[in-house]
């Protein structure tokens, strides 16, 4: 079937060896160095890989103190608004508080002082019915002490009479 004389595999070998020297000298060592290159690029993006990861947790870290952060930061700017507010709201009540008693207390000043002025005007009419009541008294000569109280009587009615139109 197969058979291989001396000469062949001899001459087989020789050149096999050729190849392997020649391929030795020329190939083996340019393919070696794309293989270290491509085995070294390989590592460098897995260590970039890497790194991108670690980056990336880190960043994302970072992004979760950022919000906390800032969820923190809203909270106290709700909390003082909201203390703001209430601080506005009984400063406003405190303001109309004082508002009302000041308008109470002036409206208290103008009764006391229209109630002085009826006072005074009531006593200054007295004092004139007085006054015309005497002066009827007086023109009149009375021998009788009758006629005399009866006619006080009549002024006096007339006096109520005039008190009543008054109020």
């Amino acid at each position: 079937m197969l058979s291989a004389s001396l000469g062949t595999i001899i001459w087989t070998s020789i050149a096999f060896l050729i190849v392997l020297f020649l391929m030795k000298k020329l190939a083996w060592k340019p393919i070696l160095t794309l293989l270290k290159e491509r085995e070294r690029s390989i590592e460098e993006a897995l260590e970039s890989a890497e790194k991108a990861k670690e980056e990336f947790a880190s960043l994302q870290a970072n992004n979760d103190s950022l919000l906390k952060e800032a969820r923190a930061e809203r909270e106290a700017m709700l909390k003082e608004a909201k203390s703001e507010k209430e601080g506005m709201i009984s400063a406003a009540k405190e303001t109309a508080k004082e508002e009302g008693a000041k308008m109470i207390q002036k409206a208290k000043e103008e009764i006391e002082k229209q109630k002085a002025a009826a006072v005074e005007d009531i006593k200054s009419q007295i004092g004139a019915i007085s006054i015309s009541i005497a002066e009827k008294i007086i023109k009149k000569e009375f021998t009788n002490k009758d006629e005399q109280n009866a006619l006080i009587q009549e002024q006096l009615k007339n006096l109520d009479n005039t008190s009543a139109t008054l109020n």
